[in-house]
Parts: structure tokens; sequence; C-alpha cells
């Protein structure tokens, strides 16, 4: 194996995080901020690239850092590298309320496609990287752009998705239409596309939007059931407005209920 081999622990329900034990000299990388709590023994560096093992040169790491600020990641990641003797222990949360998903990439191929800032960590020597879509629908409607992060390498990879996860295996032929922004990730192998829903009632008045995506098989799809998206939406609606009033909880007191709770400003 190319990539350092770490035991893992998911931790939690509904705001997981992720304990990865190392061996001496055993390094795991991860996304500058995602960082919980590790033991004394761990040592931090920020390393510039994608993650890997390759010595590809300065320039090669500038090519590497580059793309990675095309999928909205900063050019660095941090490496913590357990310099002790004995096991030592370094957690990774997720950064809001859904599930941490663990990815073997040597039983994926060696590679995952996930949305822009799904990746919280990996092994060291795991390549993280961006995704072209060759499909002019895809980069233009399919919620991530033309963009998304690709995984690759033979060790640990985990990613975030918001809410719950649903885990779909497709066979050769079958296919699954996705809301674009709750597709987390999905193998190699699925076909990815996006379609306009049909009918323009159904696209105007439905509240689903205009595009779905399309995967086809064979291959695994992971499905989130609060995108971000979704969630900042309903936090901006629900926020206070400008002139320091809410929106009306229930909707039928409105003001009443405004009064009646206490917030008569």
């Amino acid at each position: 194996m190319a990539n350092h081999e770490i035991d893992y622990k998911i931790i939690g329900e509904e705001l997981q995080c992720v304990e990865v034990e190392l061996d001496p000299n055993e390094t795991a990388i991860a996304e500058a901020g995602s960082l919980m709590y590790m033991d004394s023994a761990i040592e931090m560096r920020t390393i510039f690239g994608d993650g890997s093992n390759q010595d590809s040169g300065f320039l090669g790491k500038l090519m590497s850092a580059g793309k990675r600020v095309l999928t909205g990641e900063s050019l660095f990641l941090t490496a913590y590298t357990n310099a002790g003797m004995g096991k030592r222990h370094v957690s990774f949360a997720a950064p809001y309320p859904g599930k941490v998903i663990a990815f073997d990439l040597f039983h994926h191929n060696g590679k995952i496609i996930c949305q822009k800032d799904a990746f919280l960590c990996a092994a060291k020597g795991v390549a993280v990287g961006i995704e072209f879509q060759k499909r002019i629908g895809v980069g233009l409607f399919g919620g991530e752009g033309f963009i998304m992060q690709k995984l690759e390498g033979d060790g640990m990879a985990f990613v975030h998705g918001g809410g719950t996860i649903v885990e779909k295996e497709l066979q050769s032929g079958d296919m699954l239409r996705v809301d674009t922004g709750c597709l987390v990730a999905f193998s190699s192998t699925i076909d990815y596309n996006v379609e306009m829903v049909k009918g323009i009632r159904s696209a105007f008045f439905g509240g689903e939007g205009l595009f779905l995506a399309t995967l086809r098989g064979p291959g695994k799809v992971w499905i989130q059931s609060m995108p971000f998206s979704r969630l900042s939406d309903k936090i901006i609606s629900s926020a206070p407005k400008m002139g320091g009033k809410r929106k009306g909880e229930g909707s039928i007191l409105g003001g009443l209920g405004d009064l009646l709770d206490g917030d008569n400003r």
C-alpha cells in the first residue's frame, strides 16, 4: 500500500467526529480548522500540495494546491504525525450536523468523487484533487459546477455530509435521480449527468428546482438528507430582519405571537 494504514473510530450521532489512531511515524492529513483534539506526542505541520506522498517538486505541488483552491479549499493541508513510541490519537470534527462517511479507497477502485467541501481527513498518501465534469449540463446546472473533489489512493479517507446519509448501490443499467444538492459522493464507475425536470409546472411550482442529478450504475452513491445550503437557507429565513423583527413562527399568530412571547419591539 502507498498510503499510511490508520485505524479509526467514528464518535457521536448527530454531530460526529472521527478519532484516528496512529502508530509511531504514521500520519493523517486534514483540512485546516477540522482538528478537535490530539495527544501530546502528535506533531503538526503544514503541507503544500494534495497530501499524497509523490515527490513532484515545487511546481507540481503548486499545481495541485492551485487545483484545491478551485474547489473552495485552502492552499494548505495539515499533517498530524505520531512522533511518540506508542499508539496516539487525533480527532477531527464535522463542521455542521450530519454524518462522517469512511471510505477505504482500496475497495473503491482507488477513487471516490465527492462534492466540494466534503473532505474531512485521510491517511497520509491520499491525494485530494479536483474532478472536472466533462458535460456542459453538469457544469452549468449540477449544483457543484464543473468541479468536484476527488480522493485517490489505497488508504482511508473521510468525508462529511449533512443530516442522515443514505447509501445506494446501483447495478449495471440502474438509474437514480437525486436532488443536486443532496449528492455527497459516488464511485468512479458511476455515470453522472444532470437532466431538466419534465413539465414546466413541476419545474416552477414543484419546489424542487429545475434540475436533478441522474446517476447510472454500476457503483455506489451516497446521499445526504440535509445539504448545508438548505440548512443555511432555513437559518437565514428565520433570522431577525433589518428592523429587528423575526419571521413569525406558525404564520397564523404572526405579530400577535411576537407580543405573546415578549418580542414587542
